[in-house]
């Protein structure tokens, strides 16, 4: 029996590759696309043609998915929760941009309707073993700075990826990073998150890709991670579509569906 997955943002770059990665799936089938976009009521895929439109109610209630995958934009994700909560369907979103205050109402709105919800910000498992393993070395170093590149389409900086890097390391850390004493703070030191400069580099060509750097006495570590393209994220999401049905409420972070 194959899952049925519904695509949110069907007609964006990276809904585009959740959809043929779906199709690539024999114990997935793909039967909806949802995106504001959406001209008719269907689209065509490799699979065949799927029922499309703008509305996710309309999708949710005709197709009946059993996991609405989204990759979209942060106010779109609290909508689309409560219709995936309302008909039972499971969500995995690899939207970034969401307050603490929303995560938590997507938790209890997956818990009180008895559904699984995913949400990451980073669905490449080199960048999910990246974060794990500067979140160990974080423990060590007293100093420590993000570089984190995309493309210049990306919308929001610092990245989800780099901020939830910046929170895992302080958390593995207990208490902020040192800071170099500067006479002036200066905006080119980038964005402070728990004592660790976050820089952001938006240029045509990029993907994505991120460096944490650690510095101590004599010595430097640097964690790096790169996207060549988005392919990378592709056995993320087909695995959190596949574990998501298994859950009840909302995990955050593809590292703990694999046991980081």
């Amino acid at each position: 029996m194959s899952i049925k997955v519904a695509v949110h943002g069907a007609f964006g770059k990276m809904g585009q590759m959740v959809i043929a990665a779906v199709g690539r799936e024999p114990d997935l089938s793909l039967v909806g696309g949802i995106d504001l976009k959406a001209s008719g009521s269907s689209m065509d895929t490799a699979s065949g043609r799927i029922p499309c439109g703008t509305d996710p109610e309309t999708i949710l209630r005709e197709t009946h998915p059993e996991v609405l995958v989204d990759f979209s934009v942060a106010s779109a994700v609290m909508p689309l929760a409560i219709a995936a909560a309302a008909h039972r369907v499971h969500l995995v979103s690899g939207t970034t941009g969401l307050s603490a205050d929303e995560l938590k109402k997507i938790d209890e709105l997956a818990r009180t309707s008895g559904i699984g919800a995913v949400i990451a910000a980073n669905f490449a498992l080199g960048a999910v073993v990246m974060m794990h393993l500067a979140e160990i070395a974080a423990r060590y170093f007293d100093y420590a700075e993000i570089i984190e590149e995309h493309h210049e389409q990306k919308r929001d900086a610092p990245s989800g990826t780099a901020l939830s890097t910046a929170k895992l390391m302080a958390e593995a850390r207990r208490q902020r990073f040192s800071e170099p004493k500067q006479e002036e703070p200066s905006a080119s030191r980038g964005q402070n998150t728990e004592g660790i400069a976050i820089h952001s580099v938006r240029l045509p060509g990029l993907v994505a890709r991120q460096e944490v750097l650690f510095g101590a006495l004599g010595q430097t570590l640097s964690v790096k991670h790169e996207a060549i393209s988005r392919e990378c994220y592709m056995p993320g999401v087909i695995t959190a579509i596949k574990m998501v049905g298994q859950l009840q409420g909302l995990v955050s972070g593809l590292d703990k569906l694999l046991g980081l």
